[in-house]
């Protein structure tokens, strides 16, 4: 009984490591060729957007127009970003949650 203890102590531990590494780490995702950047950490939160001027320079477009394209650039890039962090929280904590019997992690995408 003690042995099955430390186990589960030891699995608690290297989860509340694995979710801290995933807090720390940066990910990225892109939409419109590079256009707008999103990175989120590998939980999932946004961190940070960046928006290249050329999204909003057009000739030939309204300024509703060039909203909306902005705005669905935006929500693509942070789909893209989001999509790799949950690509990356699999890689982290998929082997975890294998150990706390393959069933996944309530919560979690797996």
């Amino acid at each position: 009984m003690q042995q099955l203890l430390q186990q589960a102590q030891k699995m608690q531990q290297d989860l509340a490591e694995a979710q801290q590494e995933l807090a720390e780490t940066p990910v990225e995702g892109t939409a419109g060729g590079g256009l707008v950047k999103a990175t989120v950490n590998g939980s999932g939160e946004l961190q940070g957007l960046v928006i290249d001027p050329e999204a909003v320079r057009t000739a030939d477009a309204s300024a509703e127009e060039t909203a909306e394209t902005l705005s669905d650039l935006v929500v693509a890039a942070v789909r893209d970003a989001t999509g790799a962090a949950q690509e990356l929280q699999q890689q982290k904590l998929g082997p975890l949650a294998q150990g706390l019997g393959g069933g996944g992690m309530p919560g979690l995408p797996f």
